[in-house]
């Protein structure tokens, strides 16, 4: 609150709402008291925000890939509306999902107009959850069904209830396709997985769209110009398929220029910054690359790890080839990153044992040029290039902290002991890995011998 006033007293614009709670209680007064008076405020607001106010405990918390851990969302219920379901359409994700979409008669919900709604999945609308338990008393959606909507967070529109009491006489349960409305593939149903997924792959045009959106998105290539609108655009024409017909755009059309300046919404300066803007992101971080692919379960946090664990491309692609059969030791070294899991390994692996994907991906990195990932300095270090596994109850600091400082120093964190593992840092309540670091003869310290040795004791 010290910082918030001292702004204020600086002359920046602060919310007067904002104050400083001594436990629960305090803060759900608040929350009911902002809640009352949020229809008389200038601006939209869904809810507030609870943080910790001490930016060293805010420090000590951290982040998850994209949430703090030191600020937590308390929204206020949402408003509802009645409407008639028309229609259920379905949707193709970039991974194949499924998506179901409610077309409804458009009604206002909040002060919005909504014409459409997720549905989630098959078992959304057959009215129970992934675990087989009713939901909504067990009530299926229909098309022609009376609906309540409402808008999850004051934003994404959802169906809340069924009115079996106008339910249309003739209407018949939803039958879900079995095949994908988009390319005609066959369906499948992983188990464990609430959705349905296309197998068309590359083959399925909505999902070879949808992952050239993710691929030029801000946090893949982020090419200037070349968005959404300009992926399908250019899809639709038949100018690119996949990726690697991005950086071939110009090559392939001769006259790209002419061809793109013709174009509706296309004038010679834009042309130009186009093909300029595709230049520049031929060179291109492997981390941002890897992410860029799209494939199901490696977010950006993920390549981030990925890449600073093999650091160069070729390095990893080695790995993948390795590690094909699911075992082995490029498979165990896979596995060994802390923060990769079995399910995104295989993922991981699959996309390049696939030989379609393969050739697709090999297609892309001949027009570009993968920079090595960055690794911090680490000299004189005691743990550059060692496998550490932190294990048990730190009491010094978090788990968090522990592992980025191990990495600065140019460490490997593993989450799991294995014959590759050259330190185990072990806390109270150490249990199987410390037992299996033992039988392995691996060195173990506390945490009090780790501080001294990274010199922060």
């Amino acid at each position: 609150m010290g910082a918030i006033h001292r702004m204020a007293e600086m002359g920046f614009q602060t919310n007067p709402l904002t104050k400083l709670c001594n436990g629960v209680d305090a803060m759900l007064h608040h929350y009911r008291s902002i809640e009352q008076a949020r229809v008389k405020l200038g601006y939209d607001i869904d809810g507030v925000v609870y943080k910790v106010d001490d930016l060293a405990l805010q420090g000590r918390l951290g982040f998850r890939s994209t949430t703090p851990r030191w600020a937590t969302a308390h929204k206020f219920p949402a408003e509802l509306a009645w409407t008639r379901l028309e229609a259920i359409d379905i949707q193709v994700g970039r991974t194949g999902a499924l998506s179901p979409v409610a077309r409804l008669t458009p009604v206002t919900v909040g002060g919005v107009v909504v014409s459409n709604a997720t549905l989630h999945n098959e078992d959304y609308i057959a009215g129970r959850d992934a675990k087989g338990n009713p939901i909504r008393d067990g009530k299926d959606i229909r098309v022609g069904d009376w609906v309540q909507v409402y808008r999850a967070g004051d934003v994404i529109p959802k169906v809340a209830d069924v009115d079996l009491s106008n339910r249309p006489e003739r209407s018949v349960p939803y039958e879900f396709p079995t095949i994908c409305p988009e390319c005609g593939s066959l369906e499948v149903w992983e188990e464990g997985y609430s959705v349905r997924r296309c197998t068309g792959g590359l083959a399925c045009p909505a999902q070879a769209v949808e992952r050239m959106k993710h691929f030029v998105s801000r946090a893949a290539f982020d090419i200037e110009g070349l968005g959404s609108k300009q992926v399908e655009q250019f899809y639709r024409d038949g100018w690119i398929a996949e990726p690697a017909d991005i950086f071939t755009l110009k090559e392939r059309y001769g006259q790209g220029l002419q061809q793109l300046k013709n174009r509706e919404g296309w004038g010679e300066k834009s042309a130009n910054n186009l093909f300029q803007a595709i230049d520049d992101k031929r060179n291109i971080p492997f981390a941002r690359l890897l992410f860029a692919l799209g494939i199901r379960h490696v977010g950006e946090q993920a390549s981030t790890l990925i890449a600073r664990t093999y650091g160069e491309w070729a390095l990893f692609l080695d790995a993948m080839d390795g590690a094909a059969d699911f075992a082995g030791e490029a498979w165990d070294g896979l596995l060994s990153i802390d923060g990769v899991g079995e399910v995104m390994a295989r993922s991981l692996v699959t996309a390049f044992a696939q030989p379609q994907e393969r050739e697709s991906i090999n297609r892309l990195t001949a027009h570009l040029t993968i920079d090595a990932a960055e690794r911090p300095a680490t000299d004189g270090s005691p743990v550059a290039g060692k496998t550490v596994v932190f294990t048990g109850s730190l009491e010094k600091m978090t788990r968090a902290e522990a592992k980025a400082r191990a990495e600065a120093m140019g460490a490997k964190v593993s989450g799991s002991v294995s014959a590759k593992t050259d330190l185990v840092v072990a806390g109270p309540g150490a249990g199987s890995k410390a037992k299996k670091a033992e039988d392995l003869g691996i060195e173990m310290i506390d945490e009090d011998a780790w501080l001294t040795l990274i010199g922060a004791a």
